[in-house]
């Protein structure tokens, strides 16, 4: 439980760090509000489709009598929404830290430098770093809708579709965003997606503390836009906890302390000159 809270300190730690410094925090608004126009025509879209898709996918039932048809193709309808749904989460993330890449890289680099004076680089051009962030994104998307998928057959199950199915959905959405944000600060230390899902896996409360309360914010319009910068300065300093750098530094800080404890002590037990 304690991997928990810490993951939800994080997520207030990064807000409170672009809080502190509100010009990057308004640099990374510009991303999310592009990325936030063409979600929004898209949602608008399936609000208005959902239906017809649903009909269009379920020919077989309509020959059904009611109350059978409409209650049928309407829990399917609430449950091609809610999958739509966990995949615009997801691909929001992705599209918005691919649209500002060079704004949440600077955003990570500050923070780096601000918790450890040094900010790890990848050393490749930019467009180098906008490919292979777009290559591992569709690889995340595709596990994602892979998960999505399973999970849309299991909310067929009675009582455990309705109850346990969406709070693994949750847990599952969690996991990718946080995924896809300390992706940023990651891949300037050179590490793959392969072993960043490694790396997650192995603090996986930690992750889900940081991810899913992220999901739940995210749920609430406009806020995933507010809420970016501060959630990859977050994760920046989740990846310092995950890569043991938080550690070494406050080993270094007690060293630091102990040293000047023992200077102090020396100097107060030597004898004066006369």
């Amino acid at each position: 439980m304690r991997d928990l809270v810490a993951g939800m300190t994080y997520l207030a730690k990064g807000q409170r760090w672009v809080g502190r410094n509100r010009r990057q925090w308004g640099f990374g608004l510009l991303p999310g509000l592009i990325t936030l126009v063409g979600y929004a025509a898209a949602i608008v879209a399936l609000v208005v489709w959902a239906d017809d898709a649903v009909d269009w996918a379920t020919p077989f039932a309509d020959d059904w009598g009611t109350p059978w048809l409409g209650l049928f193709r309407g829990a399917l309808t609430a449950v091609f929404f809610g999958g739509c749904l966990l995949l615009s989460l997801i691909s929001f993330t992705a599209v918005t830290l691919l649209v500002g890449q060079p704004f949440y890289e600077s955003l990570s680099e500050r923070v780096d430098l601000a918790e450890g004076g040094t900010a790890p680089a990848s050393g490749l051009p930019l467009w180098r770093d906008l490919w292979n962030s777009a290559r591992e994104s569709l690889a995340v998307l595709v596990r994602v809708a892979l998960w999505g998928i399973l999970l849309f057959a299991l909310g067929f199950v009675p009582v455990i579709g309705q109850t346990v199915i969406p709070a693994i959905g949750f847990c599952v959405s969690g996991f990718f965003l946080a995924e896809e944000l300390t992706a940023v600060a990651l891949q300037r230390r050179g590490v793959a997606l392969r072993e960043r899902l490694r790396m997650l896996r192995s603090r996986k409360l930690l992750t889900l503390g940081f991810g899913v309360p992220l999901v739940l914010l995210f749920l609430v319009p406009f806020v995933a836009v507010f809420v970016m910068p501060g959630a990859v300065a977050g994760a920046t300093l989740l990846v310092r906890e995950l890569t043991g750098e938080a550690a070494e530094e406050d080993d270094e800080a007690e060293g630091d302390e102990a040293a000047e404890r023992e200077d102090g002590e020396s100097s107060r037990s030597r004898p004066f000159p006369l």
